[in-house]
């Protein structure tokens, strides 16, 4: 599973999420409003969209479709 950190309103933020449904892992990816917790919006607050998998590993934006089905593909075969 897959996690983008995201809050409303923010169009980089959709921008992710577009490059996320190309790649095909929207079925596999929970969206995480910042707003909804005090240690995300810490964490994230001047760095989303960051997308985070399973095993902590992040990939941050900016990023392209081809960079981040590369790092998907990597997620899975760990």
């Amino acid at each position: 599973m897959l996690t983008l950190f995201h809050t409303d309103g923010c169009h980089l933020c959709e921008q992710a999420w577009a490059l996320v449904e190309q790649a095909g892992l929207a079925a596999s990816t929970r969206q995480c409003d910042i707003m909804e917790d005090a240690y995300w919006l810490a964490a994230y607050r001047v760095r989303i969209p960051v997308l985070r998998d399973d095993a902590g590993r992040e990939l941050g934006w900016p990023f392209t479709l081809a960079q981040l089905t590369a790092w998907a593909g990597r997620q899975a075969s760990c």
